[in-house]
C-alpha cells in the first residue's frame, strides 16, 4: 500500500500547518492545481525557448536530445506534484485518494525511467560511439553495445525497485535473494562463456598486443593478430589459416609480443665449421653475409658471434636485426643460403656428426 511517510507525508505536513478559511479547500486545491500547471508550461516553455533554441546552436547533437528528453518528464513532475497537493488539501488522508496519488506518482517513475533509457542511448550513441571509434582495436566497438545493455538493466532495475519500495512500500529482500539464486544459475551455465568474456576485458584493458602485432602463444603457435572480440582473439598463423583462440586460454597463457614496443626484430643464425678452420676467416665471411643482405638494419649494425667449441664443430651465430618481424623468415633463408654458396666457394667445411662405433668380438 501508498505510503504516508514519503510525498504524501510533506503535502499532508505543508497542509496542517495552513489556516485554511472554512469551505475554501477547493479554491485553494484549483489555484494550486493551476499554479504547478501553469510553473510547469513556464518550465516546458523555458526548455523549448532557451535551453533547446541554446543547445541547437552547438556543434553537439547530444545536449540538445538531453535537454529535449528532460522536458517533458520535468513538466510531468511539476503538474504531478500540484495534483498531489491538491488532492491532500480536498481531501487529506483520505485512503482512496493515497493510493490514486501512489498511481500517479507510479506513472511518473515510469516516465522517468524512460527518459533515463533515452538519455542513455542517446550518450552511447552520439558520445561513446564516437570515442570507440577513435581506437585501433574493434573489441571496445563490441563492448559499448554490451555496456549500454547493462546500463540499460540497471536504470530499469532500480527505478523498479524505488517504486516498490519508496511508492508501495514493497518488500525488496524477496526479489534480491530471488535476482541472486537466478545470477548464480546463470553463472554455473555460462561460466566458460563469462570467463572467456572476462578474458576479453582483460586483454582490452591490458593490451599486450592489438590487430596487426605478430605474437607467440604458450603452445608455440606464432601469427598476426587479426581481430580482438569479446569472447575470442583471431590470429593469421604462418600458413596464413586463421586461428581462433579463447579469450579465457590467452588471458592466462604467456604471450610474445614480437612487435612491441617496436617492430624491430633481432634475428639470429647458427652455423658450425670443422675445426682447424681459421676463426677470424670465418667471422668475416659471415658479416660481409649479413651487411650484403638489404633486409638486415645498418644500426644496430649486425656481428657475428664466437659461441662455442661443439662436439664435432666450431660454433658461430649471426646476430642481425630487420625491420619488421614479417622478414625473418626471409633472411634466415636468404643468409643460409648465402653461407652455403660462400663456403663451398671459399673452401670452408660444414661438418655433420660423426661417431665412431667399435665392434668387439
Amino acid at each position: 500500500m501508498f505510503l504516508n511517510n514519503t510525498i504524501p507525508l510533506y503535502i499532508e505536513q505543508f497542509v496542517s500547518s495552513q489556516s485554511w478559511a472554512p469551505g475554501s479547500d477547493i479554491m485553494i486545491a484549483a489555484v494550486v492545481l493551476v499554479a504547478a500547471v501553469v510553473i510547469a508550461f513556464i518550465a516546458d516553455l523555458a526548455f523549448e525557448k532557451v535551453f533547446l533554441h541554446y543547445a541547437a546552436k552547438t556543434r553537439y547533437d547530444c545536449d540538445y536530445l538531453v535537454a529535449d528528453a528532460l522536458k517533458k518528464p520535468i513538466f510531468y513532475t511539476v503538474s504531478f506534484f500540484g495534483a498531489f497537493i491538491a488532492a491532500e488539501i480536498v481531501f487529506p488522508g483520505n485512503t482512496a485518494i493515497g493510493i490514486i496519488m501512489g498511481l500517479l506518482l507510479t506513472i511518473l517513475g515510469i516516465i522517468w525511467i524512460l527518459a533515463l533509457l533515452r538519455i542513455d542511448g542517446i550518450i552511447f550513441k552520439h558520445v561513446l560511439s564516437h570515442l570507440v571509434k577513435k581506437t585501433e582495436t574493434k573489441m571496445d566497438d563490441e563492448l559499448l553495445p554490451l555496456f549500454k545493455n547493462v546500463v540499460d538493466v540497471l536504470i530499469v532495475f532500480f527505478g523498479i525497485l524505488a517504486i516498490l519500495k519508496g511508492i508501495w512500500d514493497a518488500d525488496i529482500l524477496p526479489l534480491f535473494a530471488s535476482a541472486g539464486i537466478v545470477g548464480l544459475a546463470v553463472a554455473f551455465a555460462a561460466q566458460d562463456t563469462i570467463s572467456q568474456f572476462f578474458g576479453g576485458i582483460s586483454i582490452y584493458f591490458d593490451q599486450p598486443f592489438k590487430p596487426g602485432d605478430r605474437i607467440e602463444i604458450d603452445d608455440g603457435e606464432i601469427g598476426i593478430v587479426q581481430e580482438v572480440g569479446i569472447r575470442s582473439t583471431r590470429i593469421k598463423n604462418l600458413y596464413n589459416n586463421m586461428i581462433v583462440i579463447p579469450n579465457s586460454i590467452i588471458a592466462n597463457s604467456k604471450v610474445t609480443n614480437y612487435t612491441s614496443p617496436e617492430e624491430h626484430m633481432l634475428v639470429k643464425v647458427t652455423i658450425g665449421v670443422a675445426y682447424g678452420s681459421d676463426v677470424e676467416r670465418v667471422r668475416g665471411l659471415l658479416t660481409d653475409i649479413a651487411k650484403s643482405s638489404d633486409l638486415v638494419l645498418d644500426d644496430p649494425a649486425p656481428y657475428v658471434r664466437f659461441d662455442n667449441h661443439g662436439d664435432f664443430s666450431l660454433d658461430f651465430a649471426i646476430i642481425m636485426w630487420v625491420t619488421h618481424p614479417g622478414e625473418k623468415f626471409t633472411l634466415v633463408n636468404e643468409v643460409n643460403t648465402k653461407i652455403n654458396a660462400v663456403f663451398e666457394k671459399e673452401g670452408i667445411e660444414i661438418p655433420f656428426p660423426v661417431r665412431t662405433i667399435i665392434r668387439q668380438n
